[in-house]
């Protein structure tokens, strides 16, 4: 594997000085700790958002650390996936947090339908839906609402969102000419490995079992996103698009927005999910609203 980089172990910290010295503008970080990054313009009081994990969960202490230098006497709202580690040292910032009267507040995405069934929503992963939550919590909390109502849009949202992912070359071992449906972004076992198959017969396999988590029906209008995990081509994924397009319009559901890239990759694996998010007036609005970060910019929409 061939890489621009100068050493494996300072591959981190080197990459978010780049994203510092680039970005200074909208990002900083806590004290000499560059991995515990925020945004930089505070100066609107409103609730905030921390997120974290990943391949691997912040440290309670970062966490704690994070969570004081964004409060700004409105309360923080933790959206973070739902894995086990994460919740460990979220769970124990939180409690530090209260000892600070900071009040901290969770919401877990779990969107990966094929790691659980739904009767079992709990034991679901998080991964590239967890966008959504993302984008109207932000929307609420931006538009000055209090900490109980950007919780109930976080957790709204978890609830009609529903995503599916599929590799091709994963991080761990898998046959030439064969994909695996299902699979996790840190490599975990999907719901069925097979042949390769095309485009269009891989969407129609994945497509109907996300809709119908969400309860997609005729006259529905939804958000759909496209999400490359790092190894796939932008023309690829509009490919995968063409496919969605044409289902929805023969069930007689309406496309919203697209969104269509890398939001959730896993290093280099080559794949995709699909994640569907159910509209309401609600989350349509909220999800129209101007957002724009260095890595995500988007525009106020007529919806």
């Amino acid at each position: 594997m061939k890489k621009f980089i100068n050493t494996p172990e300072a591959f981190v910290e080197e990459m978010l000085e780049g994203v510092m010295a680039a970005h200074a503008d909208q990002l900083a970080y806590v004290d000499d700790d560059i991995k515990c990054v925020f945004r930089a313009d505070r100066s609107k009081r409103k609730v905030a958002l921390a997120s974290g994990g990943v391949f691997q969960s912040p440290s309670a202490n970062q966490m704690y650390e994070v969570t004081k230098a964004i409060d700004q006497g409105m309360g923080v709202l933790y959206i973070y996936g739902n894995y086990s580690g994460d919740i460990i040292n979220f769970d124990m910032a939180t409690e530090l947090a209260d000892m600070d009267d900071i009040r901290v507040e969770t919401v877990l995405g779990a969107d990966d339908i094929a790691s659980a069934p739904k009767e079992e929503r709990d034991k679901r992963r998080g991964v590239a839906g967890i966008f959504y939550l993302y984008k109207c919590a932000g929307a609420a909390a931006e538009l000055g609402w209090n900490l109980d109502e950007v919780k109930r849009v976080a957790e709204k949202t978890g609830e009609r969102v529903a995503t599916m992912g599929v590799a091709l070359s994963p991080s761990f071992t898998i046959g030439e000419g064969e994909m695996e449906i299902g699979m996790g972004i840190h490599g975990e076992p999907g719901i069925r490995r097979g042949k390769l198959q095309k485009a269009d017969v891989v969407v129609d396999e994945m497509l109907p079992a996300i809709l119908n988590d969400v309860e997609v029906a005729t006259g529905d209008e939804v958000s759909i996103l496209i999400n490359g995990l790092g190894a796939t081509p932008k023309e690829e994924l509009y490919i995968i698009y063409r496919r969605i397009a044409q289902v929805l319009g023969e069930k007689g559901v309406k496309m919203v927005k697209l969104y269509c890239g890398e939001f959730a990759t896993s290093m280099e694996m080559t794949g995709f999910s699909i994640s569907v998010c159910k509209l309401d007036d609600e989350l349509k609005s909220l999800l129209s609203e101007k957002a724009y970060t260095p890595f995500f910019e988007q525009i106020k929409l007529e919806l």
